[in-house]
C-alpha cells in the first residue's frame, strides 16, 4: 500500500461542484466528504451526477465551478499523481481484446509502476478468472471480474468503485463485498456508487444520495435511519384491539390492520413507546425492522417500493 496519510482530512474533498456541459448542468453545488478508512456510499439514479462527479475526482473532466481535493490535490492540475494512488473501477469496462486477462493485469500494473503480485494471484483465484484466456472471450462478469482483481491487488490506499458489480453473478457480488470489508479493515478508503441498495447498505458505513446533480443527504448510515421509520407488526388481544389502535394513534403511530395483525409505520424515538405497549397488552407475534437504506433513499425520490 502506497504511504498513509497521516491525516484527518477527508481522503475525498468536493466543495461546491458545478459541472456544465453548454446549458447542462450535470452537478450543481454538490459537497462529498469521504473520510480516511471509510467505506462510503454514493447513490442517485442514472443522471443524478454521480458518475460525472467520479470523472472529475480523476480529472477527466474539469469542474465549472467548486474545489475539488482527492489525497489533498486537486486532479484537474495533479491527474497522473492523484490516479497513481487509487484503484478505479468502471461499471462498463473495455480492455484490449488481443490481451490475454493475465497480460492486462500486466499492463495495468505497469502503468502505475507498482503491484502485489501475490494479491493478484490470491484474488484472480477467489473470483475464478481464468487468466490465461484473451480478452474477447470473456464475458461482461469475466471483464469486470479482471479490473476488480486489478484494483483490490493494487497498493492504493482509495478505491473508487462506479457500479462495480454490474454483469457479476450473485457468488461473485459475495466475493466483491468481502473485498470491500477486507479493503477497509486494512485502512483503505472506498467510494462505491452503486444502485444496488442492498449492496450499499451491507458494505458501508456512510452515505451520500443525490438527486439531479445536488445533494439531499448525507452522513453516516446508522445516524441517518432517524430519517425513516421502523415497519412494526403485531398480533394484540382481539378483545383490546380498539383499544391498542386508539393509544398508538394518541402516540402518533399510523396503524393499519389485515386479520387481526397490526402494520405500523413508527418513528424511530417513538419505537420504543409503541413496543412497551404492544408488550403491555401482551400481543403476540411482536416485529420490528429498522429502516433500511431503501427507505431513506425512495424518501427522496417519492418511489412506491415495490
Amino acid at each position: 500500500m502506497t504511504g498513509t496519510r497521516h491525516t484527518h482530512e477527508p481522503v475525498i474533498d468536493v466543495r461546491h461542484l458545478v459541472k456544465r456541459f453548454g446549458r447542462f448542468t450535470a452537478v450543481d453545488g454538490l459537497d462529498l466528504q469521504v473520510q480516511p478508512g471509510s467505506v462510503h456510499g454514493f447513490l442517485g439514479p442514472n443522471g443524478a451526477g454521480k458518475t460525472t462527479t467520479i470523472r472529475a475526482l480523476l480529472g477527466l473532466y474539469r469542474a465549472t465551478a467548486g474545489r475539488i481535493r482527492v489525497l489533498g490535490l486537486d486532479p484537474a492540475r495533479h491527474a497522473d499523481a492523484v490516479t497513481r494512488q487509487l484503484s478505479y473501477v468502471p461499471g462498463e469496462v473495455t480492455l484490449w481484446p488481443n490481451l490475454t486477462g493475465q497480460e492486462v493485469l500486466d499492463a495495468l500494473a505497469g502503468l502505475r509502476g507498482r503491484r502485489d503480485e501475490a494479491a493478484e494471484r490470491r484474488l484472480t483465484e477467489a473470483f475464478a478468472l481464468d487468466p490465461h484466456r484473451k480478452v474477447r472471450t470473456y464475458s461482461k462478469g469475466n471483464r469486470q471480474k479482471v479490473v476488480l482483481v486489478a484494483a483490490f491487488a493494487a497498493p492504493t490506499d482509495l478505491l473508487i468503485l462506479d457500479e462495480p458489480t454490474s454483469g457479476l453473478d450473485p457468488l461473485m457480488e459475495v466475493m466483491f463485498q468481502q473485498c470491500v470489508r477486507d479493503a477497509a479493515a486494512a485502512g483503505r478508503t472506498i467510494l462505491l456508487s452503486s444502485h444496488l441498495l442492498a449492496e450499499v447498505e451491507d458494505v458501508c458505513d456512510t452515505v451520500t444520495i443525490i438527486k439531479d446533480g445536488r445533494l439531499v443527504e448525507s452522513g453516516r448510515l446508522a445516524d441517518m435511519r432517524h430519517l425513516a421509520a421502523s415497519t412494526v407488526t403485531a398480533r394484540p388481544p382481539a378483545e383490546q384491539f380498539a383499544a391498542v389502535m386508539e393509544r398508538l394513534h394518541r402516540l402518533g403511530v399510523a396503524a393499519d390492520s389485515d386479520a387481526g395483525v397490526l402494520h405500523m409505520s413508527v418513528p424511530r424515538t417513538t419505537v420504543p413507546a409503541a413496543l412497551g405497549l404492544l408488550a403491555e397488552v401482551e400481543a403476540d407475534d411482536i416485529t420490528c425492522t429498522p429502516a433500511r437504506l431503501e427507505d431513506l433513499f425512495l424518501r427522496h425520490y417519492a418511489v412506491a417500493a415495490r
